[in-house]
């Protein structure tokens, strides 16, 4: 994986199954060019409806 995490890891926080930390949060959110914040971000459920 490009951020350094195994794809179980990353596949069982985006099914909810485990807590992430700061720092793996972090990682995530770098490889994918984004900020935690904006990863931690409820959905409103209206993206592409501009």
């Amino acid at each position: 994986m490009l951020c350094g995490l195994h794809r179980t890891f990353i596949g069982s926080v985006e099914r909810g199954e485990r807590n992430v930390a700061v720092l793996s949060l972090r990682k995530i959110a770098r490889t994918l060019r984004t900020t935690p914040a904006e990863l931690l971000a409820e959905s409103t459920g209206n993206e592409g409806t501009d």
